[in-house]
Order: C-alpha cells, then sequence, then structure tokens
C-alpha cells in the first residue's frame, strides 16, 4: 500500500470513529470512555488541535472541540451529557491524571 492511500485510510477510520462516537453513540459519556479506554471524546478533540498546531495551524480548544463535536460543548452538554455519580468522578480523577496530566 503506497504512503498516500495509507493516511487516506486512516482518516477515513478516524472519521467513521468520530461518527460512531459523534451520531451512533451519544449514549457513551466521556466520563465513562475515559474510565475505560484513558481516552474520550476530548482527547480526540486535542489530538486534533495538535496535529492541527504541528502542521503550523493555530487552533485552540475551543475550536477543536467545535470542529470534532460539531458544535459547542454547551450544546453538546445539553443535550447529551448526563450526572456523574461521586464513584465515576473519582474514577474520572484517577483516568485523567494517569492518561492525560502525566503523559503531557
Amino acid at each position: 500500500m503506497d504512503k498516500q492511500t495509507e493516511i487516506e485510510i486512516q482518516a477515513a477510520a478516524f472519521r467513521r470513529l468520530q461518527m460512531h462516537l459523534m451520531e451512533d453513540r451519544t449514549d457513551v459519556q466521556n466520563i465513562d470512555l475515559m474510565n475505560m479506554a484513558g481516552f474520550c471524546r476530548n482527547c480526540l478533540a486535542r489530538w486534533y488541535q495538535e496535529a492541527a498546531n504541528e502542521r503550523g495551524i493555530e487552533m485552540g480548544k475551543t475550536e477543536a472541540r467545535e470542529i470534532y463535536y460539531g458544535m459547542t460543548m454547551e450544546e453538546w452538554k445539553a443535550n447529551y451529557q448526563t450526572e456523574a455519580s461521586a464513584e465515576k468522578q473519582a474514577a474520572f480523577e484517577v483516568a485523567f491524571k494517569e492518561n492525560v496530566t502525566d503523559k503531557q
């Protein structure tokens, strides 16, 4: 497989993951993704932002999230986010530290 085809396939897989999380499984909460997999939709938006910044494209966190979510965070939260239990919040603190804070 040539490099350009590989890049196109990787991009298509990313778009499918994005669609799955943004359209097919809006019921899955970010906190659950982070607690189980060590990443969430916000991580994917941050990775998108970092890739843009590495290529000289200025993009902030808010803009990256709006591109990834297809709406503002406020809209997403109002439409899909539910309250998290104290146990989930505690697990999130650990997962976030292990997968985000300590990796930076």
